[in-house]
């Protein structure tokens, strides 16, 4: 398995780039998010995932590993081939993707092209479990050491919500307003969950 590609950039268009490394030029299929990540510097690293069909072998370059590794999740879902998740990929930041499936907003993962409601929902249910296991871990609090927000979590879950929805949706609400009172975080959060 090819995990990276770095090399000295050679051309680079928006569906795909093509690095010289040691001699030999590879063509990457890449994203618009991995597109504008990259900088127009000679020497490139992208992290890639290597597709073998009976008829093509096919690379696909990520600027990051979290974008690989959604794509990769996205694969795994049945009726998703690599154009439909590169296009997932190109629509929304893998941020944006990764929360749709965490929330389970069908809306947001329908609005993106060659997407249907039956697949959107599919992407949801299939991915949901995967994506709160896997990115929990990573969904550290940017604003450490905030009571309010904790007093707020700690009031939502004595109401009976699921800790993990609560700290998604109050994370929101305390970026959006830095100094929202408890009261208010716990109603903004209640008409959101």
């Amino acid at each position: 398995m090819i995990t990276h590609i770095q090399g000295k950039l050679v051309e680079k268009n928006p569906t795909h780039v093509v690095i010289d490394c040691n001699g030999v030029g590879y063509m990457l299929n890449i994203s618009l998010h991995t597109f504008s990540n990259i900088p127009d510097a000679e020497q490139l690293k992208l992290f890639t995932h290597l597709q073998v069909k009976e008829d093509s072998h096919t690379l696909y370059g990520f600027s990051s590993v979290a974008e690989r590794e959604m794509f990769r999740l996205l694969l795994s879902v049945s009726g998703i081939g690599a154009s439909i998740a590169r296009t997932m990929l190109s629509s929304l930041t893998p941020k944006q993707v990764r929360e749709g499936i965490a929330t389970g907003d069908v809306a947001l993962i329908q609005s993106i092209k060659g997407i249907g409601a039956k697949t959107a929902q599919r992407v949801i249910l299939d991915l949901k479990d995967k994506v709160l296991k896997i990115y929990d871990i990573d969904e550290v609090s940017v604003s450490q050491g905030n009571t309010n927000k904790d007093e707020a979590l700690s009031a939502l879950e004595v109401l009976g919500f699921v800790k993990k929805q609560a700290e998604r949706v109050v994370e929101k609400i305390v970026m959006a307003e830095p100094d929202a009172s408890v009261e208010s975080i716990i109603k903004q959060a209640l008409k959101k969950l």
